[in-house]
């Protein structure tokens, strides 16, 4: 199983909606790397949701339940469907995991506005250790 992040405005698409919603079609993105990092979801992959923008923060946990395809309305981007699994209590802000100095070179870090990214190894058991669920 492979884990990715995947970042939304909250005032476009949040985790509240998210949770009542429970799938979700994950497109818009148009970014050239950030379209490879959909294309190597594969279902039972995790997604962690993070929320751009005032308060950036990881806040949610999300499956992905399809093999990704190519976006209807944009033939050089592709979506995939999420399913909703949990969310991140307290969330895990960009702040605490810029603090912690272990992710200096994710692209979360590196590349403030890429949407959706590979999450390293390293980001994943540091998130299992505070959240069993992850």
């Amino acid at each position: 199983m492979n884990y990715f992040l995947a970042k939304t405005d909250q005032d476009t698409y949040s985790i509240d909606q998210f949770e009542r919603e429970h799938k979700t079609r994950w497109d818009g993105v148009t970014n050239a790397q950030a379209v490879r990092a959909i294309k190597e979801m594969r279902p039972g992959d995790r997604v962690f949701i993070y929320h751009s923008g005032g308060g950036s923060a990881v806040v949610g946990l999300a499956k992905v339940c399809s093999e990704p395809i190519h976006d209807p309305r944009n033939p050089k981007s592709a979506v995939v469907d999420l399913e909703f699994l949990c969310r991140i209590e307290p969330p895990v802000s960009l702040k605490e995991i810029k603090e912690s100095k272990l992710f200096e070179d994710w692209a979360l870090v590196r590349q403030s506005r890429l949407s959706t990214m590979a999450a390293p190894l390293k980001f994943v058991e540091w998130m299992r250790a505070r959240y069993p669920k992850v």
